[in-house]
């Protein structure tokens, strides 16, 4: 059996997820806002809220776009002529996976320096995207990767307990979440409509 090659790759749905997490969790970091309470019940409250964000749009959007892509690629070859999919089939799915587990400790109050472990691992992860997508013509998604490697490099520092890191990682949040909304944008309109957006 074999079918027909579509253009409707679902790549906006993943940047989008990842976007939206990133203007969520970003101006907490960078801005104090919302402003973190100083009540123990309080504070877990906006820890649950912005916990169940990172689980569901981040999270639940990368995998849903890696599972589509890699059934794509694997089993049913309707995206083909374009390698550097498979790099965004494993770079959505991990990272989708990733901001599973960073909802979850967060809703649950769980001790974040384990993030600097996991940083090591997404820091390889996020340069193999930037080689990747430039050496393909895609600057667009090579400069989405640059902005996830200083994400996770910033996250390693915070993740080993140094505070000031924080604001750096929250000024990557909210630039490289924008670049998402650019993309997601872009990537809407140039299948959907027709246009030539860079994406």
């Amino acid at each position: 059996m074999s079918f027909e090659s579509s253009a409707f790759v679902p790549v906006a749905l993943g940047f989008f997820g990842l976007g939206t997490g990133y203007l969520i969790w970003g101006p907490q970091e960078l801005f104090g806002f919302p402003l973190r309470p100083t009540d123990e019940e309080g504070a877990r409250r906006l820890d649950r809220a912005t916990g169940v964000w990172g689980l569901f749009l981040p999270g639940l959007c990368q995998v849903v776009t890696g599972i589509i892509l890699f059934i794509g690629l694997t089993w049913f070859q309707v995206f083909k002529g374009d390698p550097a999919l498979y790099m965004a089939a494993a770079a959505f799915s991990a990272y989708g996976i990733h901001w599973f587990a960073l909802g979850w400790n967060r809703f649950g109050g769980y001790d974040a320096r384990t993030n600097a472990g996991m940083s090591v691992a997404f820091t390889v992860i996020s340069v193999a995207g930037v080689v990747v997508f430039f050496g393909a013509g895609a600057w667009p998604v090579g400069l989405l990767f640059v902005g996830l490697t200083g994400v996770y490099v910033s996250d390693f520092f915070v993740g080993i307990g140094m505070g000031a890191a924080e604001k750096l990682l929250g000024l990557f949040h909210v630039v490289t979440g924008l670049w998402l909304m650019y993309l997601t944008f872009a990537t809407l309109l140039n299948i959907s409509s027709g246009w030539s957006l860079p994406a």
